[in-house]
């Protein structure tokens, strides 16, 4: 079948996954795929349904998609992924533009389900919230050759009161070990160099399949593979860290010295109410005992102001809190009451004025935060993974850098060129809020 597939993949790395397995089981299938919109005969929208921007978004992308239906080539418009799944027949009734739904579940069954909607079938394919990631579904990767994400496990089972993962991707499941080994080993035989590890709880990892927590058993196993250069770990829940683990973090060179750990808020009050289980006092704990273990560690976090019943002091405790600890990253969002969660229903909603006040007020703050440990690394030599160039101007991330969300460093280079994928020394001469600035 020489149909023309077009595919748009929005929200985080695992949805991403997500959308290059329904890519290769298409390809696969015989359907040949297109970057180029206006040409598709099919077009698949893999949506985050997370937050309310989120779910803007993705029907903003819908309803831009849908005019190819009239200007373009496009016979069939489907939708995919977190809003499916959450919305269902709901979504389908009102969105007549869209000829089908798929479920977080129906992934493996997406070819098949092209075929019914080019037969004028309009179907709404939501069922279980998961499927069985297994060895043999083909993926056409959409990251960059030497970059590649690795699913280890789907759902979640924290059940914190403002996301509504549990319902959307169902409770937490890991893969079993072997899989995600022969996973890593394969993509590292393609030319892979830098492996990124994500699940909604990385740090839970084993507990649901193995009876116990099993991540830095997986890391260290991983950590052997020849020809793997760095393993980046995302999304660490502060619940789950196991000394063996911060040993592993510690001892292995490939793994790269960051972590992406969302802690929400400080002020213990709202981490209950939140039902974080891990208070102020333990989070700093771990912090201290991470950054000890792991010298140059940077750390990642995320930050969510204006949770129901957040008053002023406890919005200056996170603010105290976050000039203390300083993390090196961090990002900042505004709480959204989202349907079928717990704190959407809570008493003492912050009025959306406030939360715009506080936002930008942490954003500020995190700003100052970012620059100075910036600042604090020039005249430094650091490790770059080349991107890619722009006039005379290379680019390319640390260790210290994931894709997408955080910044980028920048540098010249006098007597060589340096090619995409490559590792280089870049050594640092001017500092911004976000981005680093070197030489060769």
């Amino acid at each position: 079948m020489s149909c023309l597939v077009g595919m748009v993949s929005l929200g985080c790395a695992k949805n991403l996954v997500d959308s290059e397995i329904m890519l290769g089981l298409l390809k696969e299938a015989g359907f040949v795929i297109t970057t180029r919109e206006e040409e598709a005969e099919v077009l698949i929208v893999n949506t985050c349904g997370f937050i309310q921007p989120a779910q803007e978004e993705s029907i903003q992308n819908i309803l831009k998609l849908a005019r190819l239906k009239q200007v373009g080539r496009c016979r069939a418009l489907l939708v995919a992924g977190c809003l499916s799944q959450r919305y269902g027949n709901q979504l389908l009734a009102e969105l007549p533009e869209v000829d089908g739904l798929i479920g977080t579940g129906a992934v493996p069954g997406v070819a098949d389900l092209v075929k019914r909607a080019l037969a004028g079938e309009r179907f709404c394919a939501v069922t279980r919230p998961f499927y069985e990631h297994t060895l043999d579904l083909p993926r056409l990767r959409a990251t960059p050759y030497y970059t590649a994400y690795v699913k280890i496990a789907e759902g979640c089972s924290n059940h914190c009161a403002f996301c509504v993962i549990p319902v959307i991707r169902g409770a937490y499941r890991s893969r079993p070990m072997e899989f995600i080994e022969g996973e890593v080993r394969s993509l590292v035989n393609q030319g892979v160099k830098e492996i990124i590890l994500v699940a909604q709880d990385t740090t839970r990892y084993g507990l649901d399949l193995y009876g116990e927590y099993r991540l830095a058993a997986l890391l260290r196993r991983l950590a052997a593979t020849y020809g793997l250069v760095w393993l980046r770990l995302l999304y660490c829940s502060v619940d789950h860290f196991t000394e063996e683990l911060i040993h592993v973090l510690a001892e292995e060179r490939k793994i790269c010295r960051y972590l992406d750990i969302p802690v929400q808020h400080a002020s213990d009050k709202i981490l209950k109410r939140m039902n974080r289980r891990r208070g102020s006092a333990g989070i700093r704990r771990l912090i201290s005992l991470l950054r000890t273990a792991v010298p140059g560690l940077v750390l990642r976090t995320t930050f969510l102001v204006g949770f129901p019943g957040e008053k002023d002091r406890h919005f200056e405790e996170l603010l105290d809190f976050m000039a203390e600890v300083s993390f090196e990253r961090a990002g900042v969002f505004k709480f959204y009451p989202e349907e079928g969660t717990l704190a959407a229903s809570m008493p003492e909603q912050v009025p959306e004025e406030i939360k715009e006040d506080r936002f930008h007020r942490a954003m500020v703050l995190q700003q100052q935060i970012s620059l100075k440990h910036n600042q604090s690394l020039i005249g430094k030599e650091i490790t770059v993974l080349v991107e890619g160039k722009n006039n005379n101007v290379y680019y390319g991330r640390s260790e210290a850098d994931a894709p997408e969300v955080d910044g980028r460093v920048y540098f010249t280079s006098q007597k060589r060129r340096p090619g995409v994928g490559e590792f280089v020394r870049v050594s640092i001469t001017q500092a911004r809020e976000y981005d680093l600035i070197g030489e060769l």
